[in-house]
């Protein structure tokens, strides 16, 4: 290896050191959901979970709350259901809470915890319904007219005592987005983005970490150059109206929002296919993705 290349490692590993001395002890939470999740290479989820292992390693906190909506639809089909969506949400009947249940809780915890632990990570899979609580979501069309989702849940409630034990033993807890409701006790079907908001609010997470399927927020979708990298809570409602923010990234930057005025310091935006992309984001002067900071809470050393 020439010189030039040993020393340009070593200037990537001195970028990052103040912020690994930073960031020691803190909480990370990290949204581990999109389209990378069922590529077909496994080299794609394999870089996620060393970039996690990584954070886990230089003694970050790293809880993750995972997705997992393909992976539903294709269970879906070997059962013989259809799925229906109204207002872009699955609506979910008895029948289909009970796969949904089954796919989170095992199958892509499962896989996730696997993927983690051959990375070098000590993850525990966690039952969203051990430690999330909700209550029926009510949504409606756009007429205002009601619309019945069945088992689908809104996030309130977050069991952080328990999140903090496993961190405590030195485990990375990976959550499943299965809550029960406040009054029937019954599992629901809930939002992987709003469950990490909130788990992230309860743990007073230092930062919270979008995995994507694009670079970040972007002014113009089809050209990366136009990423945005940095903004504060008070440009985002103006990139709505403008349409800069919009479709998928909609539900995303509305739980970061919720997010940063319930306390934590910073979010971000980043792409889960791109290489070491997390750590990228994290450790370097730069980043790579979008920040949503909060002024009233946040400083250039948080």
């Amino acid at each position: 290896m020439e010189i030039s290349e040993i020393t340009k490692k070593a200037g990537i590993l001195i970028e990052a050191l103040p912020y690994i001395r930073r960031f020691k002890g803190s909480t990370f939470v990290v949204k581990y959901g999109g389209a990378f999740m069922d590529d077909p290479n496994p080299q794609v989820r394999a870089r996620v979970a060393l970039d996690i292992s990584f954070l886990a390693a230089v003694g970050i906190n790293v809880v993750l709350v995972h997705g997992g909506g393909k992976a539903i639809s294709r269970a879906m089909a070997k059962a013989g259901l259809t799925p229906e969506f109204k207002n872009g949400m699955r609506v979910t009947d008895e029948a289909t809470v009970n796969i949904v249940q089954d796919v989170l809780d095992n199958e892509v915890n499962g896989e996730i915890c696997k993927m983690l632990e051959t990375s070098g990570c000590a993850p525990r899979g966690v039952r969203g319904s051990e430690v999330l609580k909700c209550r029926k979501l009510l949504s409606k069309d756009a007429d205002g007219t009601p619309v019945d989702l069945g088992y689908v849940g809104q996030t309130t409630q977050v069991d952080a005592e328990k999140i903090n034990a496993l961190i405590d033993e030195g485990f990375t807890p990976v959550i499943s987005p299965i809550a029960l409701g406040e009054d029937d006790a019954h599992p629901y079907n809930t939002n992987a983005d709003v469950a990490a908001s909130a788990v992230a609010a309860a743990l007073g997470a230092r930062r919270l970490v979008f995995l994507c399927d694009v670079p970040g927020l972007m002014k113009d979708p089809k050209d990366p150059s136009t990423l945005i990298s940095h903004l504060k809570l008070a440009d985002v409602e103006p990139l709505k109206r403008a349409g800069v923010i919009g479709g998928g990234m909609t539900p995303k930057v509305d739980s970061g929002v919720k997010a940063l005025k319930s306390g934590v310091r910073r979010v971000h935006f980043v792409d889960g296919y791109m290489p070491h992309s997390i750590l990228l984001e994290i450790f370097t002067d730069k980043g790579i993705g979008t920040e949503i900071v909060n002024p009233e809470v946040s400083s250039a050393y948080i």
